[in-house]
């Protein structure tokens, strides 16, 4: 029986190892955006469950957001129970480049690996204006220049270089001490010639690396002659070689099905279609006798905005409870309230504001990338508020005849039957009421009830809503539907 135990005992402890020495890739390809920050946050999660000893995070990007690659960096910083490489590899389908937000990635880890051929920084924030890309202001500048100086102190790298790659006024020159080659800037190389002039070493000043006016982007093979990169790889397979690994250690990462219904559903074409769809139904909804298919579709398509938000750490109840508010303000200013006032109006602002904070993860911007983040999203939800509106517009225009719509909306009630002529009203010359003018006696939400002619009947407008008491003409009058507009003078 011992014999046995410890057998087991081995065999457990031999996997162990096993697990523990194995490698786990996960790549970050593409732009960075919010999708990444999940997909990327379930491979640690992955590996750390598993035991794995390293994480290699394959990069090959431009760059992206702001706030997704100071997520990605943060969630990489955080790992304590297995080392952290990024690798920049150099294969025919990819970019051969770690810029911008890729660069911030890759200082996070604790070593960089790069094929030959490829290049890392250009690190700088940057945004769109009408005139082209544009060198973000000096505050978004200073939040992202003092991050990545944070990870390359914490990581070993020269923090010159990472302030070079954000800040264009950055001085970086090559020196040799005592035949090491350092990047450093010009506010650190006197306390350097300091230094070496005390301890006796040859300090020798070689050219200016990155000038004023010029980001900081240095290829592979610079990275190495500098000692900020550990090493060359050809391959991811060749890294895991060069750190002892065999092929068959090597596991990947890959997209599956959750990975790509990630994406979908947090790509901004899904999201303002999301919107689009939601706001359309809570319209027939509260236009609508009881509850619905529209209002079932409205919960549906807002219920899976929010879970978009919530997979990417983005959903706090403030952005529920700020909907239900402004849902509710909009039925009280369209049942209650005679008109469209400020009720009807601070219900669509809190909506949109809901729909805005969903899709960031801070409430008041504080950086000028943030301002632009906020900016794109309310551009995004103020399209889809306009299009809604069209829609439900183009919607009572043009399909107000259909059993369908009839369904959606208040329609005139059931024909009353004439019994000693046994006949329905809508059996006599219903046609001959086009022309006439009567009042709504009830508000038109777009159907009411209103007196024409001296008889009182069931109305509709063409989607207006009218108070009680409105003067009107009618101007359609066929089968079972008598249709009015409001009578000018």
């Amino acid at each position: 029986m011992k014999r046995i135990i410890t057998i087991l005992l081995l065999v457990l402890l031999a996997a162990g190892v096993l697990v523990a020495e194995s490698v786990w890739v996960v790549p970050i390809e593409g732009d960075i955006e919010p999708s990444k920050v999940v997909f990327i946050r379930r491979g640690i999660q992955e590996a750390e469950e598993a035991g794995v000893g390293t994480i290699i995070f394959e990069i090959n990007t431009f760059g992206g957001r702001v706030d997704s690659a100071l997520q990605i960096a943060t969630l990489i910083g955080s790992v304590t129970e297995a080392e952290t490489i990024a690798y920049i590899p150099a294969s025919a389908e990819g970019l051969g480049v770690s810029w911008s937000a890729g660069a911030l990635i890759s200082f996070a880890s604790s070593r960089i690996y790069m094929a030959p051929g490829t290049s890392i920084g250009a690190a700088a924030p940057v945004f769109q204006t009408a005139e082209g890309m544009e060198m973000a202001p000096e505050k978004s500048v200073s939040a992202v220049r003092t991050q990545l100086a944070a990870l390359a102190e914490k990581n070993g790298y020269p923090v010159g270089v990472a302030l070079a790659m954000v800040d264009d006024d950055v001085i970086l020159q090559e020196v040799s001490v005592d035949g090491e080659l350092k990047l450093v800037t010009d506010d650190e190389l006197p306390a350097l010639k300091r230094q070496a002039e005390s301890e006796g070493l040859e300090l020798i000043e070689g050219p200016v690396i990155s000038d004023e006016d010029k980001l900081l982007t240095l290829t592979a093979g610079q990275m190495a002659r500098y000692g900020i990169s550990s090493g060359s790889a050809n391959s991811v397979e060749d890294l895991a070689e060069q750190l002892g690994f065999r092929s068959e250690d090597i596991g990947f990462q890959s997209y599956d099905a959750f990975d790509q219904l990630v994406v979908f559903i947090t790509s901004a074409a899904t999201v303002s279609l999301l919107v689009l769809v939601g706001l359309v139904a809570l319209y027939m909804e509260i236009t609508s006798p009881g509850f619905g298919v529209p209002g079932t579709v409205a919960i549906l398509a807002f219920a899976i905005v929010f879970l978009g938000s919530a997979l990417m750490g983005y959903f706090d109840s403030l952005e529920l409870i700020l909907l239900l508010v402004g849902i509710a303000l909009l039925a009280v200013e369209i049942f209650v309230i005679p008109g469209f006032g400020a009720a009807g109006i601070s219900g669509i602002v809190l909506m949109a504001a809901a729909l805005i904070l969903s899709q960031q993860d801070f409430i008041v911007p504080e950086a000028p990338w943030q301002r632009e983040i906020m900016l794109q999203n309310a551009g995004a939800v103020g399209i889809a508020f306009l299009g809604s509106f069209v829609f439900f517009g183009l919607l009572l225009l043009i399909v107000p005849r259909t059993s369908f719509f009839n369904r959606l909306v208040l329609g005139p009630a059931a024909p009353e039957r004439n019994v000693a002529a046994g006949l329905t009203i809508a059996d006599e010359k219903i046609d001959s009421l086009v022309g006439k003018e009567g009042e709504a006696i009830t508000e038109l939400r777009p159907s009411g009830t209103a007196r024409i002619a001296g008889s009182r009947r069931s109305v509709q407008t063409r989607g207006e809503f009218l108070p009680a008491g409105t003067p009107l003409i009618v101007i359609e009058a066929q089968g079972y539907r008598v249709v009015v507009k409001e009578q000018t003078a």
